[in-house]
């Protein structure tokens, strides 16, 4: 669901986070702050209401550290989707250089540092000097303004954030950070990406562990928390592991190499209706690309685009008219396969179209293609 749009970046929630949120308000409201500040039960449920959206406002701002700086090394951003336990920037590519995941990596701890900072700020300004210690460390022996309390309770989250984030495990942040130091030294972004994840996996462990020790001390939610936490992490960096062991197999396979180099293409001066009539209804295919008498790649034609049209009464438009504008599915044919596993078009219409650099069509790569290039060769029988 989206909730917003910040610098043209789109911000929605999953389902787990109205969860989540309900959950932080009553915890805040009923047993944090009332504990800590003066004031009435309804003054703390106003606190609490703003602390939980102060802390996922925190979340937001640190994913938009990620996401801006990617923008600017000209990766395109997808959106930013909050969840149950955090935040995730979804690019349209992974980085390109170790130069370029170090960056993105170090934007999200960097902003989350300052709004610690900005926090710690604020208490040292408006609190005494006796109870700035107590307010920043959310201490019960001080009871404090509902100001100060929700400053020291943002200052906390943001501290814990940057702490747990710069752990370098995949896939937190430092778990990038250390992926991008071990690609610049090694050269080998799978070996970097197989290494993290598998630090991810074992810190993960360790998390599990914890949450177990709070399960059996008395503290069963959050211990019960816990282990979900260190679930979703633990399938996470697997998954980075995976893709590292076999990125590092399928290094030297090219798109090229797996392609179909003599696909079905729709001239760019053909109409729609002969487009649906010899195209469409003969090949029996959602999508087909589009190129110019030159076979420069143009663009996508999409069926349902196509009968929409014809049945709007315009039959004689040339397809070049109705082609496809947001879809990703440009590559080039030297591009190494792995750069294919998280193609947005290989996902979205099962193929991307590969071009050489004057951007010639010179094949299409299927879905079914990447599948059976990725599976391991059948080992030959002894002699």
């Amino acid at each position: 669901m989206q909730l917003a749009s910040v610098f043209g970046i789109r911000i929605g929630v999953s389902t787990s986070w109205f969860v989540v949120l309900f959950l932080l308000i009553y915890w805040l409201s009923q047993e944090y702050f009332p504990d800590i500040m003066s004031g009435s039960q309804t003054t703390a449920y106003v606190v609490a209401v703003a602390g939980a959206l102060g802390y996922f406002a925190s979340l937001i701002l640190h994913e938009l550290g990620h996401a801006l700086v990617a923008r600017r090394l000209g990766i395109g951003v997808v959106g930013i989707d909050l969840w149950a336990f955090g935040g995730l920037s979804h690019m349209r590519r992974e980085p390109a250089s170790a130069g370029e995941e170090l960056k993105i990596a170090i934007a999200g701890p960097a902003v989350t540092l300052v709004l610690f900072g900005l926090c710690l700020l604020a208490i040292v300004l408006l609190a005494s000097s006796g109870t700035v210690s107590d307010v920043a460390l959310s201490s019960e022996s001080v009871r404090t303004t509902p100001a100060l309390a929700l400053l020291g309770w943002l200052g906390f989250v943001n501290a814990a954030l940057f702490v747990f984030n710069i752990v370098p495990a995949f896939p937190l942040d430092g778990g990038r950070i250390a992926r991008a130091l071990v690609w610049w030294r090694t050269g080998d972004r799978n070996r970097a990406t197989q290494a993290t994840g598998r630090s991810g996996q074992a810190f993960a462990l360790l998390v599990g562990l914890f949450g177990l020790w709070m399960f059996a001390s008395n503290e069963p939610f959050v211990g019960l928390l816990t282990m979900l936490l260190a679930f979703m992490l633990y399938q996470a960096a697997g998954a980075a592991a995976l893709q590292g062991a076999l990125g590092r197999r399928i290094q030297n396979i090219t798109v090229a190499d797996i392609m179909d180099r003599e696909p079905v293409t729709i001239a760019a001066d053909v109409t729609l209706l002969d487009a649906q009539e010899q195209f469409f209804l003969r090949y029996r295919w959602p999508w087909f690309a589009v190129v110019d008498p030159a076979r420069h790649f143009l663009g996508v034609v999409r069926q349902q685009r196509v009968d929409s049209e014809i049945q709007a009464g315009r039959p004689a438009l040339p397809v070049v008219d109705v082609l496809e504008q947001d879809l990703l599915v440009r590559i080039g044919e030297e591009a190494p396969l792995e750069s294919l596993l998280g193609a947005e078009g290989l996902g979205r219409l099962g193929a991307m179209v590969a071009v050489d650099k004057d951007g010639v069509l010179q094949g299409v790569v299927t879905l079914t293609q990447v599948r059976n290039a990725l599976r391991p060769k059948p080992a030959r029988p002894a002699t």
